[in-house]
């Protein structure tokens, strides 16, 4: 299978890429990412000398360069990661949001129009819904709430995908999941930012009373839903993604501490972000139900396999905050603390 992967060097996009020679040693995988400040080719390492894999470094808003990649290489299957993912991010710089996330996409569909791979797989996210009120969980069908330029970007993003497979018969997927964490993710979501300032005995700030609530799902769970949808998923659809893991924040900052052996006492409160969802919650009943997908890592044991990893490669930490971007993170990481 030739699968196109954009924003493969990203977290959730590389933890795809490794999986898929994993358990596809005979897959061919073309990575196109623009190499942005959350992409690292050092997520791409243990694949990179691999005869299927390519690496093609550009933007998804270049349509020129998008056609280049589509006709030398010809993909059966898109897997359209990328984006500008993080909420906070957003709101500082609300243009870059929708510049990439809508635009990009618009660039991707026409180009896949033209090439007609068998399958566009478009990676959304549960923030599309809102938030929701206990003990409500979000289907497919729940109306699309947002509340950031991130999150209205990928609703955004979602409806323009959708419309492809209606006006032009573009064979889609929508598939909508809940918070990721695991190895590589860079350290501006809650999880990894928690878990290295903790193993560095550092103030973590968190948002408000701390009980906004999210779902997590491992990403290697993730990566299997995927796959799932890829080999038994039914154009047009839309398949939600969950962990069936509903936690408060200040809840999984306390287990970071705990498994860490730290304080209770770096917990630090800081003013509550502009439009901070309260909680989201998903059912993926129809994932299950059309093609057996079911997460399998439990957050406890996910969440210690995680945090093993940062504390292996306190290195890679340090490597993808230094440059340009450091001044920035260490400026706003308080507005970034909690996605």
């Amino acid at each position: 299978m030739k699968i196109l992967v954009t924003g493969g060097a990203g977290f959730i996009g590389s933890a795809f890429v490794r999986w898929t020679f994993q358990n596809r040693p005979d897959a061919e995988v073309c990575v196109v990412d623009a190499l942005t400040y959350a992409g690292n080719l050092e997520n791409l390492s243990e694949v990179a000398e691999l005869p299927g894999f390519q690496f093609e470094h550009k933007d998804i808003r270049d349509a020129d360069g998008m056609h280049d990649v589509f006709r030398c290489y010809q993909p059966e299957v898109v897997v359209h990661f990328a984006a500008e993912s993080h909420v906070d991010r957003s709101i500082i710089d609300p243009a870059s949001a929708v510049g990439t996330n809508l635009l990009g996409t618009a660039v991707l569909l026409e180009v896949s129009q033209r090439y007609t791979p068998r399958l566009f797989l478009y990676i959304s996210s549960d923030e599309v819904y809102g938030s929701i009120e206990p003990p409500a969980v979000a289907n497919e069908d729940s109306p699309l709430r947002a509340s950031s330029p991130y999150s209205a970007s990928k609703a955004g993003s979602d409806l323009l995908v959708l419309s492809y497979f209606k006006t032009f018969s573009l064979p889609v997927v929508v598939t909508r999941c809940s918070n990721n964490y695991g190895p590589f993710q860079f350290p501006e979501k809650l999880i990894p930012l928690m878990i290295s300032r903790a193993l560095e005995e550092k103030a973590l700030p968190v948002y408000g009373d701390g009980l906004n609530e999210r779902d997590w799902l491992y990403v290697d769970d993730h990566c299997r839903a995927i796959d799932a949808v890829i080999e038994k998923g039914r154009v047009g659809e839309i398949y939600n993604i969950s962990g069936n893991c509903v936690i408060p924040n200040l809840e999984v900052v306390r287990k970071i501490l705990q498994i860490c052996g730290k304080p209770e006492s770096l917990v630090t409160h800081v003013p509550d972000r502009p439009g901070h969802d309260r909680r989201y919650a998903l059912t993926s009943a129809k994932i299950t139900a059309q093609t057996g997908w079911q997460p399998e890592v439990e957050f406890e044991t996910g969440l210690q396999l995680t945090i093993e990893w940062y504390r292996q490669n306190s290195e890679w930490v340090s490597h993808v905050l230094s440059g340009e971007y450091k001044q920035f993170y260490e400026r706003n990481y308080v507005l970034r603390a909690n996605r």
